[in-house]
């Protein structure tokens, strides 16, 4: 990280680190409860000047350490179907794998949009069968896997190790409406499942040099404290809350994608 880009915001180095875990603890929080939390410390390490290909790469140790918190919790908890986690988990890492390749060196604008659009479409069927979100499916659906399940966690994968950014929410949604689990145990199934691809999407980006292991350290301690504290808090609030967050998120993360964030900024600057 350029020390003359932080002292250019009247900030000395440790501040900066300082921002850094309390952004990470943020990201870990909402990445557990949703998903899409990566975005704040991609716009964060951004501002400061630091290329997207690297962040792509620095934000992955502290994502793999506030899963492996977050699924620790869960598993204690009671709320962690392991023996699915591991079936998906497969899939997932040989996706994550072709991902990660290609995010070395490919532009992300484009396929930034596309991912807001689909995100936006997924309310639709969180208002029309909210059951489906609140209460899960029968164990048999639940257990059950599949040819076309497991195609879907394979690009669900790729996406992951392409960008991460949103993956927990299109892991939600495939969790409830394609394997039948309500929101709090899909939500334990999610953190896992990243943690399966995490530590393998990790050695891909520290291979080619795209991370920074000072800035990842600290980004490790916020995310891990926010992974923990998102965790406690599906435990106790339950799938109706964690629904209402997850819709909150989605909208805020599109606009974030789609730039409408900045037009409205603009109209009213």
């Amino acid at each position: 990280m350029s020390t003359e880009i932080i002292n250019s915001f009247g900030l000395e180095l440790w501040h900066f680190y300082v921002l850094v875990v309390f952004v990470g603890v943020l990201q870990g929080f909402i990445n557990t409860m949703a998903g899409a939390g990566t975005t704040v410390m991609y716009s964060f390490l951004s501002f400061f000047g630091m290329p997207v290909n690297m962040i792509n790469g620095t934000v992955r140790p502290g994502i793999m350490f506030q899963t492996a918190a977050s699924s620790i919790k869960y598993y204690r908890s009671n709320k962690l179907a392991l023996r699915k986690g591991l079936l998906l988990g497969i899939p997932m890492i040989i996706g994550s794998v072709f991902g990660a390749e290609i995010a070395i060196s490919i532009n992300e604008d484009v396929f930034e949009k596309i991912v807001a659009i689909f995100l936006l479409i997924m309310l639709f069927p969180m208002f029309y069968n909210p059951k489906k979100w609140l209460e899960g499916q029968s164990v048999e659906r639940q257990s059950k896997t599949g040819f076309w399940q497991l195609l879907i966690f394979t690009i669900i994968g790729f996406y992951g190790g392409f960008l991460h950014i949103g993956v927990g929410i299109f892991l939600l949604v495939a969790l409830v409406l394609n394997a039948g689990f309500d929101l709090v145990h899909a939500n334990a199934l999610k953190v896992f499942l990243v943690l399966m691809y995490a530590p393998v999407v990790l050695i891909i980006f520290l291979i080619n040099g795209q991370v920074d292991l000072l800035v990842a350290l600290f980004a490790t301690i916020g995310n891990t404290i926010g992974g923990i504290i998102g965790a406690n808090m599906v435990i106790k609030k339950g799938s109706r809350f964690v629904r209402l967050f997850l819709v909150i998120i989605i909208i805020v993360f599109s606009f974030h994608l789609l730039g409408i964030w900045n037009l409205i900024y603009q109209l009213f600057s």
